[in-house]
């Protein structure tokens, strides 16, 4: 069993700067993939970034590429979002997600629920 507990959040101003963290436990695998997912208002949730164990792979929405830095710490079992130039369009509730094995590709993990194990939202609210 995996939980994920996720650190970070809260009001910016568009171009500020927001960071995101989240530690799993609960499993002692070394291959999975971490990562987050946001939804918005009266959207469907949506994959933004994650990152893979075994040789740390990352992948990135479109809308974020350039902006958002996805990190992690194997050890801790901990992957951080660095969110810059955040743009009111960010705004949402960001959640934190893992799944093993790794393996599979991206597009399987970042389909909206495509990951196992999800820890609560935390909301992202960007000022215009």
């Amino acid at each position: 069993r995996c939980s994920c507990r996720r650190l970070g959040g809260g009001l910016v101003q568009a171009g500020g700067s927001l960071r995101l963290s989240c530690a799993a436990s609960g499993f002692t695998y070394d291959d999975y993939v971490m990562g987050w997912f946001r939804q918005a208002p009266g959207k469907e949730r949506e994959g933004v970034s994650c990152i893979r164990s075994s040789d740390g792979d990352e992948y990135y929405a479109d809308s974020v590429k350039g902006r958002f830095t996805i990190s992690s710490d194997p050890a801790k079992k901990t992957v951080y979002l660095q969110m810059n130039n955040l743009k009111p369009e960010d705004t949402a509730v960001y959640y934190c997600a893992a799944d093993l094995p790794g393996y599979y590709s991206f597009s399987y993990y970042m389909r909206p629920g495509g990951m196992e194990h999800w820890g609560k939202g935390t909301q992202v609210t960007v000022s215009s």
